[in-house]
């Protein structure tokens, strides 16, 4: 299979009916490591928001837990599309993942802005640093995974296009980013998670790299210092020429996708295991009806 094989293939299916398969495509062979950052991305982006930030900062669950935290939101997402959404795996992960959010009152407007985040940001990182940009039909299947997230969550008025995330987005940050000590103290917890993957030597060269990539609203909604043109062009060219290195590479193979061991987990995981300690063990809560929708 060539390296446009798949593309080739994913521009004759149609999104609306083929949506999970073309997510897993991305998600585990043409853009793994991509999809991956571009969600570190909208982690970050999330604590911009200081009721966001504030919830997550009570909890304590980034600063004592930052890499289970990071790996299960990770593993979360991999159950819930691993056999298709409407199977019973996704549908238990599902379950799973509103019992943890049942805990608290969490307005639908957060719940849609982190929804637009995990659907905008991955698209985004992959369109500037993935060794090529998504086609129409990637794009739309990215919109509509949220779009069935959304509904197995009992999220309300839930964009179906990219075009209505990325204004959803756009428009939430606008009115709603702004700097609290909260979302300095979460994007600590977690630069020191995406940190710790690397040699101690490299841990501040890593964590300044990571704050180039980052735009000036979001730095300072976060407490941080606007970054220097010349490290900025650094890391794009870094990444840059990362993906041309990738252009030439052959594809990752069927039965062999790129999802790396998770850290907290090295000797496997049930879905029991993902989320607070005081989420394991409890009734699952039910889904939504369709009436709910």
């Amino acid at each position: 299979m060539g390296r446009y094989a798949r593309l080739r293939e994913i521009r004759r299916m149609d999104p609306e009916r083929d949506f999970e398969q073309i997510f897993r495509w991305i998600t585990q062979y043409a853009f793994p490591w991509d999809y991956a950052r571009g969600v570190s991305v909208a982690f970050l982006r999330d604590y911009g928001v200081p009721r966001i930030s504030q919830l997550l900062d009570r909890t304590q669950e980034f600063e004592r837990h930052g890499q289970k935290r990071h790996d299960d939101t990770v593993l979360l997402g991999h159950e819930l599309s691993a056999d298709g959404f409407d199977s019973e795996r996704g549908r238990a992960a599902a379950r799973h993942l509103n019992r943890i959010h049942a805990k608290y009152r969490i307005p639908d407007d957060d719940f849609r802005y982190v929804l637009a985040t995990t659907v905008v940001g991955p698209k985004r990182w992959i369109d500037r640093y993935g060794w090529r940009p998504l086609c129409a039909n990637e794009k739309a299947a990215l919109a509509l995974v949220g779009h069935r997230l959304a509904a197995l969550m009992g999220i309300a008025d839930a964009p179906r296009t990219m075009a209505g995330y990325e204004k959803l987005l756009d428009d939430h940050e606008a009115a709603a980013f702004a700097y609290h000590p909260a979302n300095h103290r979460v994007a600590n917890a977690t630069f020191r998670v995406l940190a710790s993957w690397y040699p101690a030597v490299l841990r501040p060269a890593v964590a300044r790299f990571s704050l180039a990539l980052l735009d000036d609203p979001l730095l300072h909604a976060l407490g941080f210092p606007p970054q220097p043109p010349w490290l900025r062009t650094l890391a794009h060219r870094t990444l840059r020429a990362r993906a041309a290195l990738v252009r030439l590479l052959p594809p990752r193979p069927e039965g062999r996708p790129g999802l790396s061991r998770p850290r907290s987990y090295p000797f496997g995981y049930a879905l029991d295991d993902l989320g607070p300690a005081w989420a394991q063990h409890r009734p699952l809560r039910p889904l939504p009806s369709e009436d709910d929708r």
